[in-house]
């Protein structure tokens, strides 16, 4: 089975950007996708170039046109999150982004009547029927087929840096799991979510591919849900592995990351380098420690064993990615790294708002509406200690905080 690359220009850059939308009286997420989407919508078309239908009806992504540059990336998203917003306004709604949701249950949610999510829905189950989670995914250029695979398995060593850095998912359902990012766990229910194979080359990517589709598992690349993968049709790799991030700060620090690694990489395969390929247990164990505590996380950093903090890895990959930023335009960007770190990834945000309001998750919903709005913060949250009255991971079958 031949699967065409459709080659990109060089580091060029996408994002695509999960929004929840929020009742501004109960905070619950609420379904009016298909309203807003409606409305938008131009000369008469279906659906808005650049925000989409997604699983439930309370989800709009939004999603750039090809951009050059962080900063036009930004721009363009910042464009079309005007228009959204403005129409959800008109309707009593907000937007947030973040994994998940922190106390609205999955089961009262409606699903988009799309034929491809109702098929997803009918095949999956309850797998896809608790898919509320909500992440961001950027998209940089590579211009060969021969080059995608050996990108894809290199970068997989980032993914504790992306994950920890992006975790915004502590709550489910009104508990607290304990985990800094539980949508990564609900989404690697999917059969075909997860890390990446590491495969050889496009050739076994191509055979990999076969094999699903011929054997009824998928019926196309695109159900292939990696956490790093090729994308054919775009001739890009797409990094899947963030939460979703509430500000364009952060959007802006992870894609300057993304396309910084992506264009290193081409660059080393240009002058015959061989780029590493690790060891698989060691890219589940750093996923997991990353998951479990953000930023706090020691990271597994050879076959020996070797640990080290996962800050002090993401502070020593931003200044090795610095010339490359220069290069790129997006040093600015990269450096957002530093001020998310500063002021602590948003799992930390909204367990400190958690706790400063007495285990009240309205407040976090607030707060995340707010930092969409406003940006990210110049200060850390502050926080009163533990939050008392919500539920802990020993308690999580479900519930919702007062």
């Amino acid at each position: 089975m031949q699967i065409p690359f459709r080659s990109s220009e060089r580091a060029s850059l996408g994002v695509e950007w999960e929004l929840q939308l929020i009742d501004r009286e109960t905070r619950e997420l609420t379904a009016g996708a298909n309203e807003i989407l409606e409305e938008i919508s131009l000369d008469g078309a279906a659906e808005h170039p650049k925000a989409k239908h997604e699983l439930l009806q309370s989800t709009i992504e939004i999603i750039t046109g090809v951009c050059t540059t962080v900063e036009e990336a930004k721009s363009d998203l910042g464009g079309t999150l005007a228009e959204v917003s403005a129409a959800a306004e008109r309707r009593g709604l907000g937007l947030l982004c973040a994994g998940t949701h922190p106390f609205t249950d999955w089961q009262t949610q409606l699903i988009s009547p799309k034929e491809r999510y109702l098929q997803l829905v009918e095949r999956m189950q309850w797998l896809a029927r608790r898919l509320q989670i909500f992440g961001v995914h950027v998209h940089v250029g590579v211009r060969s087929p021969e080059k995608v695979m050996p990108i894809v398995n290199a970068l997989c060593q980032y993914v504790p840096h992306f994950l920890a850095l992006s975790s915004s998912s502590p709550f489910w359902v009104g508990c607290d799991t304990g985990l800094a990012s539980s949508r990564t766990k609900v989404f690697e229910g999917m059969p075909t979510a997860g890390l990446p194979y590491q495969l050889a080359g496009w050739e076994e990517f191509e055979s990999y591919m076969e094999t699903l589709i011929s054997t009824n598992a998928i019926e196309s690349v695109r159900e292939v849900w990696w956490d790093i993968r090729p994308h054919p049709g775009f001739g890009t790799v797409e990094l899947r592995i963030c939460d979703g991030l509430p500000t364009l700060d952060e959007i802006g620090a992870v894609a300057a990351m993304s396309q910084c690694l992506v264009e290193q990489f081409d660059t080393q395969l240009d002058r015959g380098y061989t780029l590493p390929t690790p060891l698989g247990w060691v890219l589940r164990e750093n996923k997991w420690r990353a998951a479990r505590y953000g930023l706090d996380a020691d990271i597994v950093v050879d076959e020996k064993g070797t640990v080290r903090p996962v800050r002090q890895a993401i502070l020593d990959l931003v200044e090795d990615l610095t010339p490359t930023a220069k290069r790129l335009g997006c040093e600015a960007e990269l450096l957002d790294v530093e001020r998310v770190l500063a002021v602590g990834a948003s799992y930390q945000r909204q367990r400190a708002v958690a706790a400063a309001s007495g285990g009240d998750l309205r407040a976090v919903v607030d707060s995340l509406l707010a930092e969409l709005r406003d940006g990210l913060p110049t200060h850390p949250e502050p926080s009163s200690g533990p939050a008392g009255p919500v539920p802990g991971p020993a308690e999580c079958a479900g519930g919702h905080a007062a």
